[in-house]
């Protein structure tokens, strides 16, 4: 046991949990013992699965592609399982905005406090600041920059913007709110004074579902549209408010409903000391204790979780309360990752960190659990919502569910506490996830498409088969079409519609939230209930998307409808089908090694695991090892099959490493690549390149790890 993870659980997670830190230690060896060889067992059957997948396709090299032939050796070897009958799922004591809220989605990896704070705190956001303060709102012309101090000009027009979208979901009856100069309260009902004196309602009385007051009169409206809330917060006094005819200091909406706390993809954590932060940041946020301290504008600032909100009914006169905090989930690790922060004795060997994680996130989550007392609860409902990544088919579903089983015996707690969200980010999951979602269905909340992770198992899967297409064809493909569809309609097929979330992937480019709200809208329309977002303001502007989709209404249009994309279409891989110019092939080579170089110096050198990385046209673009493992496996793929020569991709990775140099140039810790071409970040580079097709289903993670140890212990040698 390291004593980094000794200390973390002894002194700051264990205590006040009512399980004391020998007796968790003692759980966590049974745990240990008792799947250890299971979690072997299941990688194992990964590997030999994919030598029968890459048999079969190195037997129909250069032949057309029969998608019949393909799914019934599939079938034969245990990749496609038989479907059984249609049921559904039977989860209970889910809270509601898992369980029946569409809106946005944030993942925020959790070694950093202040992000972890700042998506925790993303439940409300200000709608005039995200259209103040990126592309989504006004052009800056006219005088309407943005840069500086607050600018009235752009205010005004920041006003209008934020006007529409009330028109539009908040309507007033023969009146628009740009006409409006005080609004008032008028017995249960909402009154908007115009300019010219008239008075006008709301077109929907219904929406109109709570107020705050202060000083002469209302201080916030509160309003209701598809299950989402909106606060029109009013002072007079106030920067914009001074500015405007009825004293609207912002407009603030209910914006991302959940967030994933991230141990896996978004985070850098190769060792106890990584994960001992991971664990503890994870702990404070369910004790509501978590806060940060940094310095803005001169001065100390300390984050700390914000306060649940409070509103009169105008229906009841009664006071209630609106929760100001998303409903937080945990990403743990996959089984595929492990771990020297414990070790088995006799063996000397490093154990399962999802094992780990699943016991010490669990023992962090008893704090919010088990303390009736604690003002702010994570859970209202009394779960635990565990998303499991990288899961290969029902099989290891159920392994999942037995372990979180064990893991409730062990620290006390009810039969399925632990529910349990399934990323659909890997083929042999995806083409089997009706049997996937039954393995877990008294636990399931959530499934989504994890389209990055997807697309490179996808190429990985079919390595042997052919070429596959450039990165941006890959995504128009039909296997994507497909199974962006398939997701949802086998979601609502076991009967996930208020239950569980039917999730969408992440949007990756966080500075062009004007493409966002032109193109994310396409999600709540696809009848997902949730998807994930970079940023706390593209939360606020997403959720503009579900005031104008009403996803719970398309979700049961749908159930009507026994609709199922093919699978046929799923199975049928992105191969190149036509002949690539030398243009082509190199820019699409550049592009993707500059994207690995862009993201594994940060990875190896900073312990950045999610970052906005510039890309080739320096146009910032969110990266994780997802987007690391398509762009790893493409050129891979592409070397094999002599699309590009070892010459070629060492020219272009040395061209690309100066760059990101350039890129880069002054930031702190950064060491340069050029021109020796010898630091472990891009070494680690090449290795994830040159070594993608024996790569264990394409992953990116033992490569990283690998470096970013020998890096760590670099630096620390440098430092005695």
């Amino acid at each position: 046991m390291h004593d980094a993870l000794k200390k973390v659980v002894e002194t700051e997670i264990a205590p006040g949990t009512g399980i004391s830190s020998g007796a968790f230690w003692t759980s966590l060896e049974k745990i240990l013992t008792e799947f250890s060889p299971e979690n072997e067992s299941l990688l194992r059957k990964r590997d030999a699965i994919q030598a029968q997948i890459d048999s079969w396709c190195l037997a129909h090299q250069g032949s057309k592609f029969d998608s019949g032939a393909y799914t019934a050796f599939l079938g034969s070897i245990g990749y496609l399982v038989p479907e059984g009958p249609a049921f559904k799922v039977e989860t209970q004591n889910v809270d509601i905005e898992i369980a029946s809220t569409p809106g946005p989605q944030l993942v925020v990896p959790v070694d950093k406090a202040r992000f972890a704070l700042n998506a925790a705190n993303a439940r409300w956001g200000s709608l005039l600041d995200a259209y103040y303060g990126t592309d989504a709102g006004p052009p800056e012309t006219d005088g309407a920059t943005k840069k500086g101090p607050y600018n009235p000009i752009r205010g005004a027009k920041v006003f209008e913007y934020a006007h529409a979208f009330l028109d539009e979901h908040f309507a007033l009856s023969n009146a628009k709110y740009n006409d409006v100069k005080e609004f008032r309260l008028a017995g249960k009902s909402l009154e908007a004074v115009l300019k010219n004196n008239k008075v006008a309602g709301l077109a929907k009385s219904e929406q109109f579902v709570g107020y705050s007051s202060g000083g002469k009169g209302l201080s916030g409206v509160l309003l209701k549209n598809n299950g989402l809330h909106c606060e029109i917060q009013i002072d007079a006094t106030s920067q914009s408010g001074s500015t405007h005819a009825a004293g609207v200091k912002d407009i603030v909406l209910e914006s991302a409903i959940t967030a994933i706390a991230d141990f896996e993809d978004s985070v850098a954590a190769v060792d106890a000391e990584d994960k001992a932060v991971v664990y503890s940041n994870w702990c404070g946020l369910m004790k509501s204790t978590l806060e940060e301290k940094f310095s803005k504008d001169g001065k100390v600032v300390v984050r700390r979780l914000n306060p649940d909100k409070k509103f009169t009914s105008p229906k009841t006169s009664a006071e209630f309360t609106l929760p100001g905090r998303v409903v937080l989930l945990v990403r743990n690790v996959g089984i595929h990752m492990y771990t020297d922060a414990v070790k088995f004795a006799d063996t000397n060997r490093d154990v399962p960190e999802g094992l780990v994680d699943a016991m010490i996130s669990t023992l962090g989550s008893l704090h919010d659990l088990k303390n009736p007392t604690k003002e702010y609860h994570n859970s209202r409902t009394g779960s635990m919502y565990v998303v499991k990544p990288k899961q290969h088919g029902p099989e290891e579903v159920a392994y999942t569910v037995r372990m979180f089983g064990r893991v409730e015996e062990e620290l006390g707690l009810a039969r399925n506490t632990i529910k349990v969200g399934i990323m659909d980010e890997e083929r042999r999951t995806t083409v089997n996830l009706k049997e996937c979602i039954r393995a877990a269905k008294e636990r399931c909340i959530f499934i989504n498409t994890g389209f990055l992770d997807r697309t490179g198992d996808e190429i990985h899967t079919s390595f042997r088969l052919g070429p596959v297409l450039p990165k941006g064809d890959i995504k128009k493909a039909a296997w994507r079409v497909a199974y962006e569809d398939w997701n949802v309609d086998i979601g609502i097929e076991t009967g996930l519609v208020g239950t569980a979330q039917i999730g969408k992937g992440m949007w990756a480019a966080p500075a062009s939230m004007a493409d966002m709200l032109r193109i994310k809208g396409e999600h709540p329309e696809s009848g997902a209930t949730t998807a994930w977002v970079p940023s706390p303001v593209a939360a606020t502007l997403h959720a503009l998307h579900y005031h104008q989709t009403d996803v719970l209404a398309i979700q049961k249009k749908m159930s009507q409808g026994g609709r199922r994309a093919l699978l046929s279409d799923i199975l049928t891989p992105p191969l190149l089908d036509r002949k690539l110019s030398a243009t082509e092939i190199n820019h699409e080579l550049e592009d993707n090694i500059q994207g690995i170089l862009g993201y594994i110096v940060r990875w190896i050198e900073l312990g950045i695991g999610c970052s906005t990385v510039p890309d080739i046209n320096n146009v910032g673009l969110m990266e994780d090892r997802a987007t690391l493992r398509i762009s790893s496996q493409l050129v891979a793929n592409w070397l094999y099959w002599g699309v590009v020569s070892k010459e070629q991709v060492h020219e272009v990775f040395q061209k690309m490493a100066v760059v990101v140099d350039k890129q880069n140039a002054g930031g702190a810790g950064y060491e340069s690549m050029s021109p020796s071409f010898s630091n472990f970040g891009y070494k680690c580079a090449l290795d994830m390149v040159f070594g993608g097709m024996e790569a264990c289903n394409g992953l990116t993670e033992w490569t990283l790890t690998n470096y970013r140890r020998m890096e760590k212990t670099k630096r620390s040698s440098s430092k005695l």
